[in-house]
């Protein structure tokens, strides 16, 4: 992969042009680039392997002429540093051969964090030491020997399974334990192949990383929880308000922006404190980014919205409230009519007239068809397969692709109807179609399943669902099949509960996507940092369907008691002993959920093939007739009687609930289920509308409130004019006079310049990026000043320090020592909150040649960070002139080089 340094670092090239590119890794994808306090091009791959390129010789490159250009490339891609060579001492090593997904340059620190899925590392920027390797929970990690291998060397792992002794044959249950045992040690052996030997936990990982102003440096994990870091690599805080998976986190002045696979955005202050959260898209926001006064959000769809930098503030009081006021007028319904089937197939196919029977009503105006099945297959074969592909991101079977297929071909997919999403689990399936006129309202489909057979591990027993957005509202159908026999009640209920609180969506069909789960926002406790307990994601969504073999049977009845009942039609009295009406009347099951009234016969158990109610079990067992096949659901409705709106958004009649008793196919009968529901929407056009009319008409108030907002804290820097003098820390100090609001600045440099032997000045091009030259040291050169606060920044001279030149990895340093004058101009960019608008004061940093020594002096690392004072005089400005200002401008802070977050 090329990397290529942006045009305008140095040189005369154009803006529009490529500058300078080389070929980074040569089989190998770049998964992690970051550009070091000075100028040093630092990117991370596969396996661990991590490479450094000096800013000296992308200089030397940049200054050839275009007919040099490959004579360029190669120079510059020769002379990388080997960053993971440097920190192997014999064959030990700190670093994990873990992929490296996230780089992150502490301009503050002038250090680097590399980060696995699992792992930080931290790197000196100036000498590329390995300063600490830590974990998620700040565990130091020790060094582990290193394997003798090549870099970028492909390491093909093969499983090998050793032939075991014939055994006797085992019972069925036997046979099938050690059927998946087996099954799932190939498969978890697969998964370690898979991640390179490190075992992630799935909930856990690091997904996202940044820096914010105070200099402390923020994670998110896929558990959705967000560490802090101070810039030694100390955990400060675990924070947790939500519980999907953090995608990514944006930082500007004294607030920090965290965005989730859920849709949700949240935006805290550096100390942790929650201070907002909405949703923002219905699926993952996969990027943030800030411009003038709006943070832009990337949605997975490619969807993009931009939010005020300022809320939360009192002008989104003024807002809501007049927006609340007129609701009515952007507000739409939308009627869409759905049809949800149920069959336990009993491992059969039907024919294309029962699948006809059962769905054809579809073909005249339903828009949306859901379809669940039981048993597609079973056997203990089936079962260990299916839990061995589960453990490794697969699903799905001939059987099940089978009953897709011809199911499409009964709803005429492809012309009526789009096929919108499925999953298998074992015997389990469910799978949804959308009418073409309804598809482009129709989106974010994720998958679930949650078995619960066999130690919750196996899925001959559980659930399989799908959460599909419908006109922005979430509607989630969950196919189940649920623990058998008469008198297993209390497991029946366990099994809905078990599905109910640990469903949890993502991608279907191994999509690497991340999960859309709409999570419950979750609100601080007391201590700011502790989360509520976990709402199951069905909880969240706007409508929810409960449609399968639930198995619950008929109490206190025979046999022939039952078929006499259902002869005569007593369908009422055959309902007074339904072990689910009662279980449900205890607030035991289904808590929430409605049925539609029953007016069919009860649907298990049919001999096959054999017509009408004459098909009842007759065998030696004579299974009492139960309405195990079952649909019910739930909308947004409180109460049952509560107008469709925008606080109450999706309300649902059950239209027609009906058994096709005319099907023989399975010892099930089908049933099918039809809703007329109703959807509230926003008319985002005629919202927009109003919502110009609102700042019309609340206008002097409105732009009051957005100059206070815009306002960037009034600063004095003590000069703007340095010479640096035997190697002693100059100080600058950075006043905030506002008394109200805290400041961020970041301190850049603008360009440098050496002083030639005749006398006269040559300027060389400004460094990548943030950019200091290696002479110069800036400690902290980013930070929050506190109200009436002062900053002290240190800016120190190295009279001597390492040049050095690599190739193919090998360094090779020496001492130089600076024997003429040097110059910088250094940017003081000052910003608020609420805006990218910046305060830019100008200091110009000039260093005298001292008269060279016979030996080179030692010199001790940098401080980790300098912190503010106002009484600390020890150090003092020498030979520069007090200014309150120096040369300032106001502009936006687009517009100026920014350090990389």
């Amino acid at each position: 992969m090329d990397l290529a340094t942006a045009a305008g670092v140095g040189g005369d090239a154009p803006l529009f042009k490529e500058a300078l590119a080389w070929q980074a890794f040569s089989r190998l994808p770049v998964l992690a680039i970051v550009v070091t306090s000075y100028g040093e091009i630092w990117s991370g791959s596969e396996g661990g392997i991590m490479k450094a390129w000096p800013w000296d010789a992308i200089a030397k490159s940049l200054s050839l002429t275009l007919e040099g250009k490959d004579m360029a490339s190669l120079l510059v891609e020769k002379a990388y540093i080997d960053l993971r060579n440097n920190a192997t001492v014999g064959n030990m090593c700190s670093l994990p051969a873990a992929d490296v997904k996230h780089m992150l340059a502490d301009h503050c620190r002038a250090k680097i964090w590399s980060i696995t899925s699992m792992t930080f590392a931290l790197w000196d920027a100036r000498t590329r030491e390995l300063l600490k390797v830590f974990g998620i929970d700040g565990q130091v990690d020790l060094a582990r020997l290193e394997a003798p291998v090549m870099p970028e060397q492909f390491i093909e792992e093969e499983i090998k399974v050793k032939p075991t002794k014939k055994e006797k044959p085992q019972g069925s249950f036997t046979f099938f334990q050690k059927s998946r045992n087996a099954l799932m040690g190939a498969a978890d052996a697969v998964r370690r192949v898979a991640t390179k030997g490190t075992f992630v936990e799935d909930n856990r990982r690091i997904e996202a990383v940044a820096q914010a102003m105070d200099g402390t440096i923020w994670s998110g994990c896929t558990n959705g929880s967000i560490i802090v870091w101070d810039g030694n690599g100390n955990k400060l805080q675990d924070i947790h308000y939500h519980s999907s998976s953090v995608q990514c986190i944006r930082t500007l002045g004294e607030r920090v922006w965290v965005g989730y696979a859920s849709g949700t955005i949240q935006v805290m202050d550096v100390e942790g404190n929650l201070l907002a959260g909405w949703t923002g898209h219905s699926c993952p926001v996969i990027n943030m980014a800030i411009g003038g006064s709006y943070i832009f959000t990337l949605a997975h769809h490619g969807g993009i919205r931009g939010w005020p930098l300022t809320s939360p503030s009192p002008l989104d009081d003024i807002l809501r409230t007049e927006l609340a006021n007129r609701e009515l007028s952007y507000t739409m319904i939308e009627n869409i009519k759905i049809l949800v089937g149920t069959w336990n197939v009993a491992q059969e196919k039907a024919s294309f007239e029962s699948l006809r029977s059962w769905l054809g009503s579809a073909l005249s105006d339903v828009g949306l068809v859901v379809v669940g099945l039981q048993e597609v297959e079973m056997g203990a074969g089936v079962l260990a397969m299916a839990a061995a592909k589960e453990s490794v991101g697969l699903e799905g079977s001939a059987n099940g692709q089978w009953w897709i297929d011809n199911i499409g071909k009964t709803l005429d997919e492809g012309i009526s109807f789009h096929r919108v999403g499925s999953r298998q689990l074992a015997g389990l399936l469910i799978a949804a179609w959308a009418r073409n006129d309804l598809k482009p309202h129709v989106g974010d489909v994720d998958a679930a399943a949650v078995p619960c057979g066999f130690g919750r591990a196996i899925g001959n027993k559980g659930g399989v669902g799908l959460r599909i957005r419908v006109y922005d509202r979430r509607i989630c159908f969950v196919s189940n099949h649920f623990a058998a026999h008469q008198e297993n009640v209390s497991r029946r209920n366990a099994d809905f509960d078990h599905v109910y609180r640990t469903m949890s969506f993502n991608k279907p069909h191994g999509s690497t996507a991340s999960a859309t789960s709409v999570q419950l926002h979750k609100a601080a406790s007391a201590n700011g940092n502790q989360a509520d307990e976990d709402i199951p994601e069905l909880a969240e969504a706007d409508m929810v369907v409960f449609l399968g073999d639930f198995n619950y049977r008929l109490d206190g009845i025979t046999y022939d008691e039952a078929r006499d009942m259902v002869s005569q039609r007593s369908f009422d009295w055959l309902r007074e002993r339904d072990q689910l009406r009662a279980e449900m009347k205890a607030g035991n099951v289904f808590q929430g959920m409605r049925e539609g009234p029953i007016r069919f016969p009860p649907t298990y158990k049919f001999q096959r093939n054999q017509p009408g109610l004459s098909g009842y079990d007759s065998g030696e067992k004579k299974r009492i007739p139960a309405w195990c096949d079952r649909i019910l659901y739930r909308d947004s409705r409180p109460v049952s009687i509560a107008e469709c709106s925008l606080d109450c958004p999706v309300v649902a009649a059950v239209t027609a609930y009906e058994a096709c008793m005319d099907v023989t196919d399975s010892d099930h009968k089908p049933v099918r289920c039809t809703f007329s529901v109703d959807i509230a929407r926003v008319d985002e056009l005629v919202r927009r509308q109003e919502f110009g009319k609102i700042i019309e008409s609340n206008d002097e108030k409105v732009c009051s409130l957005l100059r206070k907002s815009h306002i960037v804290p009034d600063t004095i820097v003590s000069t703007n004019n340095i010479i640096l003098e035997n190697q002693e820390d100059v100080i600058l100090r950075i006043s905030n006079n506002c008394e109200t609001s805290k400041a961020a600045f970041e301190i850049l440099c603008e360009g440098q310049s050496i002083t030639k032997h005749d006398g006269t000045k040559s300027e060389l091009p400004p460094r990548a990026s943030f950019g200091f030259p290696l002479w110069l040291e800036v400690q902290p050169s980013v930070g929050l000043i506190e109200p009436g606060e002062t900053m002290e920044v240190a800016v120190h001279h190295e009279d001597f320090f390492t040049k050095e030149k690599c190739f193919d990895g090998v360094q090779q340093n020496w001492w130089c020592e600076a024997t003429r004058d040097m110059g910088a101009v250094l940017l003081v960019n000052v910003t608020g909150s609420a805006s990218t608008e910046t305060i830019t004061h100008r200091i110009n940093v000039r260093h005298c040649c001292p008269v060279p020594s016979a030996t080179p002096p030692v010199t001790n690392a940098p401080s980790d960070a300098v912190s503010g004072s106002k009484n600390n005089q020890s150090n003092h400005l020498q030979r520069s002139d007090f200014a309150n200002f120096g040369s300032s401008e106001v502009h936006d802070l687009c517009d100026v080089p920014k350090r990389n977050m």
